[in-house]
């Protein structure tokens, strides 16, 4: 899946991706082990230590976004590990999802960047347990084609909302990041204080963008495809969009540095209170996503930073840069963190998102 250590991908190869990410299980290896993930993490080259000692990655199962993975998870689906991100942890540990992680059989979790263990409630509780092993992180943020779309028109976040780009918009068939969205929108860094009136103002934002929304993207590849061939002129998009396609030669660029800001995010996996499979290669395999060896591939292929602050440090500042890692500082001041948000907010907002994608 590299040349020239980029994550290449074709018309083909997104096609072939795209199909497998419909399909709960859409990607059967090792029978002892299932991870429960996003489209594109079953990438071996993001735990090849787990694929020499065992000869194969894990069974992987695949969800869209996190509300339907909780929905799967509490009507009985079983897995052993999964990939939630910094909103939902909390969730899923109150609902009895999880089981805490025994630290001392991850290789590598001193290397753990400090400031993702000393996340509230998140990495580890008061009690001292662990419950997420951080594993990538990175942004929501504008995307853009450079040769149909001019950076003067996208300075602000209000152009998803401009009518002059009516037909050329995607966002993320994802309440979260919408939401994330909305409240830069509208002038805020903090959407857990949102009162009645700032939700409804982020709601009718979302409302005027839906206007100009050609697609609802489901999954990295599908955005990628339709930005790669022309569908798509801007978009509210990971890191990995902007990685993939520039690698390909297209004209896509993400812009970190608009008005309003951008969302940052941290995702990780979990280890599942009723696990069925192996809990040596559960362990093994987050041995193996924490390896500091990890940490150059998923920055340069994939736009995203490693939770493993050891291997950060060792990635060429080039690189870093490239990536726009080198001065993390400058632009966390002006982004919006998904951190949880009352469980009453959350349901307003997927109410909500339902109905504006709808028309209502």
């Amino acid at each position: 899946m590299t040349i020239a250590g980029k994550r290449r991908i074709t018309p083909l190869l997104l096609g072939a991706m795209l199909a497998a990410s419909t399909s709960t299980l859409a990607h059967a290896a090792d029978g002892d082990l299932t991870v429960f993930d996003w489209s594109g993490y079953e990438d071996p080259e993001f735990h090849p230590a787990y694929v020499e000692k065992y000869g194969d990655s894990p069974t992987f199962a695949f969800f869209a976004d996190e509300d339907e993975a909780f929905a799967k998870l509490m009507a009985g689906f079983k897995t052993d590990l999964a990939h939630p991100c910094s909103q939902s942890v909390a969730k899923w540990r109150d609902a009895g999802l999880l089981q805490p992680l025994d630290t001392s059989r991850i290789k590598g979790w001193d290397d753990v960047m400090p400031a993702f263990k000393s996340m509230k409630g998140l990495v580890t509780t008061e009690d001292g347990k662990a419950w997420l092993l951080p594993f990538d992180w990175g942004n929501t943020a504008l995307t853009y084609n450079t040769e149909k779309v001019k950076e003067a028109d996208v300075q602000s976040l209000q152009a998803f909302a401009d009518p002059k780009f009516e037909g050329r918009v995607s966002l993320p068939d994802n309440v979260d990041d919408a939401y994330a969205l909305a409240v830069l929108a509208i002038g805020k860094k903090d959407w857990s204080n949102m009162s009645d009136e700032e939700f409804k103002q982020a709601s009718d934002f979302l409302r005027k963008v839906h206007k100009n929304v050609r697609l609802y993207w489901t999954d990295g590849t599908e955005l990628a495809q339709a930005m790669g061939g022309g569908e798509v002129d801007i978009a509210w998009a990971w890191n990995e969009t902007a990685t993939t396609l520039s690698a390909d030669g297209q004209p896509v660029v993400m812009k970190k540095d608009t008005d309003e800001g951008l969302s940052t995010w941290v995702c990780g996996y979990t280890l599942m209170k009723d696990a069925p499979g192996n809990i040596d290669k559960a362990y093994d395999f987050l041995s193996a996503v924490n390896a500091p060896e990890v940490s150059n591939y998923i920055v340069t292929a994939w736009g995203y930073g490693h939770g493993n602050g050891a291997g950060m440090k060792a990635i060429p500042k080039e690189d870093l840069d490239a990536a726009g890692y080198g001065d993390v500082d400058k632009f966390v001041g002006n982004t919006l963190f998904q951190s949880p948000v009352s469980p009453e907010m959350k349901q307003r907002m997927i109410a909500e998102f339902e109905k504006i994608k709808a028309g209502y």
